[in-house]
């Protein structure tokens, strides 16, 4: 049995089980995945990166490819981070691939992926979650899970009612979580209850009516199932107007530039772009065009190939307009860079750009 007092109602719950029930659902509908048939600790890392930001039918591939190229955390040590970000192209978050990029050169340093927990919580990239993952699917440890899958299951099966992401919440959150782990089987209870999350207790639609758990739901009992968990904070979205002059020669050079750090797709490359508070007009990109990018008298041929294109991020909603702008031959550029067309898929782009450019082929 355990007992909680969330806003100083004292209720407690049998759980004895909770767990066993959990891991027989999954049994019969757990998701059969490839980093689930290893217990590798870098193959397992290298899965908890991807899909950190990363739904598992977009994150598959990628996974199966960087396994293919980099088997090894020694493997991946010795890259590039120009290979890196570009076979990560495509996936956002790119801050991902460089912590992994860096975990892997410390594990490599290492000599081997040591079975120490504040080794690989202290990893870059590396939080609470993802260094439990790791300890329990690779090494058998009983650390106890707790994202967002686990953290919904939790919330409603035993109706809680503090915010999720409040300091109260979390805490109650991490206590229950690792009250509940099967310390015999910490792999097992944890694959199974973020597959319930994930399959079952849905964020939306969940399936109560079928749901092994219904009888002890409390969510279900007190017709919460749809309030809970409860966020207390709103995630505030700002509107950026980007607008791209892909700037190319009639001899098939292209100009590209290779984003800073402290904002968005840090270390990617971009085309010359324009970043304004509300969308330009032609008059404004061609005034651009001749104070910044052509300052010689040249034949310039300007298009507009996109409008009005929206590319979402978690905290950011981005307009962007694509123009091409062609040249009779490259001139003298100091910011950017001249690169054949033909050699642009081995430079890491923005997903917004890939969409771009597919937009003209």
């Amino acid at each position: 049995m355990v007992c909680f007092m969330p806003k100083k109602q004292y209720f407690c719950i049998m759980i004895s089980s909770f767990g066993t029930q959990l891991e027989q659902w999954y049994e019969s509908f757990g998701r059969d995945l490839p980093w689930r048939r290893t217990s590798d600790p870098y193959l397992i890392m290298l899965s908890e990166f991807i899909l950190q930001q990363t739904q598992i039918v977009q994150g598959m591939s990628y996974y199966l490819r960087f396994a293919e190229r980099f088997p090894t955390a020694e493997s991946l040590a010795e890259a590039s981070e120009e290979e890196v970000l570009r076979l990560w192209q495509g996936l956002g978050y790119y801050s991902r691939a460089r912590h992994l990029h860096a975990a892997a050169k410390q594990i490599a340093e290492a000599g081997k992926f040591p079975r120490d927990y504040a080794f690989v919580r202290a990893l870059p990239g590396i939080g609470d979650y993802t260094a439990a993952a790791i300890m329990s699917f690779a090494f058998g440890e009983a650390y106890a899970v707790l994202d967002g899958n686990v953290s919904r299951v939790l919330a409603r099966h035993f109706g809680i009612t503090e915010p999720i992401d409040s300091g109260q919440g979390k805490k109650l959150l991490r206590a229950l979580a690792d009250e509940m782990l099967d310390r015999q089987h910490p792999a097992l209870y944890n694959q199974a209850i973020m597959d319930f999350g994930a399959l079952q207790c849905k964020p939306t639609s969940p399936l109560c009516e079928v749901c092994l758990l219904a009888e002890t739901c409390q969510a279900l009992s007190t017709h919460q199932v749809d309030k809970l968990p409860i966020k207390a904070k709103r995630t505030t979205v700002r509107d950026r107007y980007f607008t791209y002059i892909y700037t190319r020669t009639e001899d098939g050079m292209t100009l590209l530039h290779r984003r800073g750090s402290g904002d968005i797709w840090q270390g990617l490359f971009e085309f010359p772009m324009i970043e304004s508070a509300n969308k330009l007009t032609s008059k404004q990109v061609d005034e651009f065009i001749h104070s910044s990018l052509v300052k010689v008298n040249v034949k310039i041929k300007t298009e507009l190939l996109a409008s009005d294109v929206l590319h979402q991020l978690t905290h950011q909603r981005l307009h962007a307009d694509f123009y091409r702008l062609t040249l009779p031959n490259a001139i003298e550029n100091e910011k950017e860079q001249w690169v054949e067309e033909k050699s642009l898929d081995r430079y890491a782009l923005p997903r917004l750009l890939e969409k771009l450019l597919e937009k003209i082929k």
